[in-house]
């Protein structure tokens, strides 16, 4: 009668938990057309409908396509959108007898401005509607990255040789007793080099995030996922360590020394964002973490004890903890 009784309930359960899945006869009957939008979409990260910004120079759109041009000696109509306007993507169409670029866009920035033009000119000058993607594109410019760098070392070096000199507390070197500044430094080097990996090694996915931003990690392939994870780590530490600064410093010395900081990373960022390219920035990374920590250790724990209660005591001088004045013999 158990034996019964068990195979019953075993059916009831097994009855309760199957769950019948709806019937999508029509889930992939796909047009060739739609079958088209999502192939391009998957290699070029954009399609119908999708939002640009112009920047640069003012794009030009014209009437016709170079397929649709009946007389090549006569001028196309054509309408011009100045830089800062948006345009949103209208239609994609393959011209293969196109040799120079078989792809056409047409876009639309209102209904008396819209027209068409070849892919690779118009992704110069547009960058999508996002603020995101606009902060991407703007550290992304080669241009301004190496300028940026040559500004950053050339301002860093002589900021830090000033706090040098002033014997002012500076991060690796004269540093206050706390760990999260040089982890700040650590973690925009890391986030550096996994930046500059990404585009090395995976750059397609790079402009896939590039197009369809998030700031959730958890929404994103590992690779992107670990380097947002980097960037709200920054963010976070940076927080804590600029209250940390501000705790243990009178506030002319905090000021200096968050300056001092934020140079390091400025430095820290361009140095390893552009050695990675080179594969340079691997082993500089890891000969960074151990001087970091090196510095760390030397810079928090205690040089010296009280020689009346015991206390630790980073520098000689007066004892927090009972007053008494230690001095070297």
């Amino acid at each position: 009668m158990r034996n019964v009784f068990a195979i019953i309930v075993v059916c009831i359960l097994c009855s309760a938990c199957y769950n019948q899945a709806s019937q999508t006869p029509d889930a992939w009957s796909l047009t060739e057309k739609q079958q088209d939008s999502i192939s391009f979409y998957t290699t070029h990260h954009y399609t119908q409908n999708f939002n640009f910004v112009v920047k640069g120079d003012s794009l030009v759109l014209y009437a016709e396509r170079s397929d649709e041009v009946v007389d090549p000696n006569l001028e196309v109509d054509s309408c011009v959108v100045a830089p800062g306007e948006r345009v949103v993507v209208a239609d994609i169409v393959t011209v293969p007898s196109d040799t120079i670029d078989s792809v056409w866009v047409k876009l639309a920035h209102d209904q008396a401005t819209q027209g068409w033009i070849q892919e690779s000119r118009m992704l110069s000058n547009v960058k999508p509607d996002d603020p995101i993607s606009w902060f991407i594109d703007t550290f992304s410019d080669v241009h301004l990255l190496y300028f940026l760098a040559l500004f950053v070392i050339v301002a860093a070096a002589y900021s830090l040789l000033i706090l040098k000199r002033r014997k002012a507390p500076i991060v690796h070197l004269n540093d206050i007793d706390s760990f999260l500044p040089a982890l700040l430094a650590l973690l925009v080097a890391t986030s550096a080099v996994v930046y500059a990996s990404i585009q090395l090694f995976d750059p397609d996915s790079w402009r896939h995030f590039y197009y369809h931003p998030t700031l959730n990690p958890f929404a994103l392939p590992p690779k992107l996922s670990a380097f947002m994870s980097l960037v709200w780590a920054i963010v976070i530490v940076a927080l804590a360590a600029v209250d940390d600064i501000f705790r243990r410093l009178a506030l002319g010395e905090a000021l200096l020394y968050a300056l001092g900081l934020a140079a390091v990373c400025a430095v820290d960022y361009v140095v390893f964002s552009i050695s990675t390219l080179y594969y340079i920035g691997y082993p500089l990374l890891v000969a960074y973490i151990a001087y970091a920590i090196r510095m760390c250790v030397r810079n928090t724990l205690p040089s010296f004890r009280c020689g009346n209660c015991g206390t630790p005591l980073k520098k000689l001088g007066k004892c927090p903890h009972c007053g008494t004045v230690n001095v070297e013999k």
